[in-house]
């Protein structure tokens, strides 16, 4: 392996290293017990919803709709607590114990994915142009639950016995935020179901070589059709996830989410081609944004500025990827030449 190559592979890391160190300088505190709970409470949500969507670009799709249904779960959960479900026709309101509302919301949240997946894999809609449907779709729907206002102190009523929520987002176990706990659950399953499975290795079939992935058997519809759903899952989790920590949810959460899963993503080494990619370069890459985002509201950065950095590092990482597709096709001419 060249040293370019190598490079090349050690990227997110070397990107890591080096924000630690310039954050280190430059932001006093950095490193402060309360900014570390806060940066992983976030890169926690960030390698959430980038994990399904490694998922998603590993099997050649992309889903650009992740940061709208993460609004809308939002939305849904906090509507159901302090609204409960209305039934006009009866005029009555049924209230739901909070586990019942995670549930929900979690089912939403796939069903949002399979819409998407029937879009892809049943009437061949581009991925770019479906999810961007129901990335419209969704956030419509948010705006529509709370006709665009907050649901806000969603701590529930003993009476209604709805109260508990916010302990998802803000309680601990052993010290360590609940956040970091869902992340290592969800990271280990999607570790095993990517190394260990007959799904996982038709998921990387399918983005290398589609028709080769039909040919050999592989039921490709109902492979697209789990990623999809996989993806909607993860953005219901992140839902309610930050609805429980801000203790309020508003239609408007998680917008442009989905370029900093993208680029998490992709800054992991996941190829846009499709086919390759690796969850813990994903979790990796997590950091790298959200070590980057917290940063540099630290140091007072304009948000607009904000917006240009993380653009330039979606494309820079996107150019870099290309690079090395392009290295590593042409270090295998060179093997087969030999």
């Amino acid at each position: 392996m060249t040293l370019g190559m190598l490079l090349m592979k050690m990227r997110t890391f070397i990107a890591l290293i080096l924000l630690i160190i310039f954050f280190s300088i430059f932001v006093p505190n950095f490193f402060s017990v309360t900014n570390v709970f806060i940066m992983t409470k976030h890169v926690a949500q960030y390698a959430l919803l980038a994990i399904g969507m490694t998922f998603v670009i590993i099997s050649g799709g992309i889903d650009l709709s992740v940061g709208s249904i993460v609004g809308l779960s939002a939305m849904i959960a906090g509507g159901l607590i302090n609204q409960g479900l209305v039934l006009s026709m009866f005029g009555v309101a049924i209230y739901f114990n909070v586990f019942i509302i995670a549930l929900i919301t979690l089912v939403l949240g796939v069903l949002v994915g399979a819409f998407n997946g029937f879009l892809i894999s049943r009437f061949n809609v581009p991925p770019f142009i479906a999810t961007l449907g129901t990335l419209y779709i969704a956030r419509g729907f948010a705006m529509l639950r709370s006709g665009g206002g907050t649901f806000s102190n969603l701590i529930g009523k003993a009476e209604l016995g709805n109260t508990g929520f916010p302990v998802l987002g803000s309680g601990r176990i052993l010290g360590i935020p609940n956040q970091i706990w869902i992340l290592f659950v969800v990271a280990l399953i999607a570790v095993y179901i990517s190394k260990k499975t007959p799904l996982g290795w038709h998921i990387y079939a399918i983005g290398g070589n589609e028709k080769a992935a039909k040919i050999s058997g592989i039921k490709v519809k109902k492979t697209k059709m789990f990623v999809y759903m996989f993806s909607g899952l993860m953005c219901a989790i992140v839902g309610l996830i930050v609805a429980s920590e801000l203790v309020a949810s508003h239609p408007a959460t998680g917008e442009t989410w989905e370029m900093s899963a993208i680029a998490a993503t992709v800054l992991g080494g996941t190829s846009l081609s499709g086919g390759i990619g690796k969850i813990g370069g994903t979790i990796v890459g997590a950091f790298v944004i959200g070590i980057l985002s917290d940063g540099l509201v630290m140091m007072g950065v304009s948000e607009f500025w904000q917006m240009v950095i993380k653009g330039v590092v979606i494309v820079t990482a996107v150019i870099v990827d290309q690079l090395q597709n392009r290295m590593e096709k042409k270090a295998a001419m060179q093997v087969n030449g030999k």
